[in-house]
């Protein structure tokens, strides 16, 4: 919202009643004049078009928040190496630069996929995929900057497919829990071939002690919630890529430490065969939106309220120039109902809502 005010005199204001002398001078004041609009109070999916493919979100000490996505051709002629949007309520979002102004040079080929980036260490870290479709050794490595912005300077590979001995190491998270002496930082990755997470040195560079896995192969795209002593797990199940036709959707477990067993609400494990977690989210063709999933973090507006970021995919445009699956950015509220997320009706909302509220500063 912009403000704007009127300065006007109090001799003026007939309908002010004010007690002043005859020998005071009028003095100005100000009235305030515009009143919150329904682009401050209400917003309506998707919040950015035509793409931020797995995203991932972090508010800055500007107080601004960045999110940044998988690298894609936006339309014919303009390719975003990881693109930087930026926005003072997670709504009204608008392009700023891409992350990188050179390619990662340890891997020779491949996209720049599914970045994920945290304030640590009073900078901003981003660990990112290098992998094409069906790539037999794709990786993960990390670039940093002291700005949110960017540029991202690449510190090269964590490790690759090879490396660390799973198929199809991509889309990282990383995490920090536990304070002083008991705080340790964790990496979890990987797609369709398990989940696994790996402890980082103080470098949050080098992997420390042995790999463990926490999801089956039916997940993708993780990403961890600690809340009041437990760990959410979100995952993501299905395919992304398919336009119209992807049934990508949200699952959900949780656990009481960070390396599991992490559990659907009917107590099974995600780790067993076939299991996928509790549904969260997901699409309707009829609905006019599938695919969602892929989420960014969960951020938590000053009025307490949670919101969940993530991708989603219109069935009425689902394709960008050059054929990959156009998936804009979307934004919904979630409710805790007997301690598990959930958003209303499961499905991305597509009418009007309440935004989220943040204090202008």
């Amino acid at each position: 919202m912009k403000s704007s005010f009127i300065r006007i005199s109090i001799s003026l204001l007939s309908f002010v009643v004010i007690a002043v002398s005859c020998s005071e001078k009028p003095e100005d004041i100000l009235i305030w004049n515009d009143p919150p609009t329904t682009a401050d109070t209400l917003y309506q999916n998707p919040v950015f078009q035509p793409d931020l493919a797995d995203p991932t979100v972090v508010r800055a000490a500007d107080g601004a928040f960045y999110a940044y996505g998988t690298e894609n051709n936006w339309s014919a002629g303009i390719h975003r190496m990881v693109p930087i949007l930026k926005s003072k309520d997670l709504v009204n979002w608008e392009y700023v630069t891409d992350a990188f102004v050179a390619r990662p040079s340890w891997k020779n080929e491949g996209g720049i996929w599914a970045p994920d980036v945290t304030f640590v260490n009073s900078k901003y870290y981003m660990y990112y995929s290098i992998s094409t479709w069906g790539d037999s050794n794709p990786g993960i490595g990390l670039a940093i900057s002291d700005l949110p912005y960017g540029p991202f300077v690449d510190q090269g590979k964590v490790f690759d497919s090879k490396s660390i001995g799973v198929n199809n190491s991509i889309d990282p998270y990383f995490i920090q829990t536990g304070t002083g002496r008991n705080k340790k930082s964790y990496l979890f990755w990987g797609s369709f071939q398990g989940i696994y997470g790996i402890e980082l040195s103080a470098d949050l560079k080098t992997p420390v002690g042995n790999k463990f896995k926490i999801a089956n192969s039916n997940f993708e795209a993780t990403y961890i919630l600690e809340r009041e002593g437990k760990f959410y797990f979100f995952g993501s199940l299905g395919s992304c890529c398919e336009g119209a036709d992807s049934r990508y959707r949200l699952g959900v477990a949780v656990a009481t430490s960070i390396t599991g067993p992490y559990l659907d609400k009917e107590g099974n494990s995600i780790n067993e065969v076939g299991r996928e977690g509790t549904l969260f989210l997901s699409g309707d063709r009829e609905w006019g939106w599938v695919g969602p999933g892929h989420n960014a973090e969960i951020v938590t507006d000053d009025n307490g309220n949670d919101f969940i970021l993530y991708h989603a995919i219109d069935v009425r445009n689902p394709y960008l120039a050059g054929g990959a699956t156009r998936r804009p950015l979307m934004i919904d509220k979630i409710s805790w109902v007997d301690g598990w997320p959930k958003i209303k009706d499961g499905l991305p909302s597509k009418t009007l809502q309440a935004a989220p509220y943040f204090e202008r500063n």
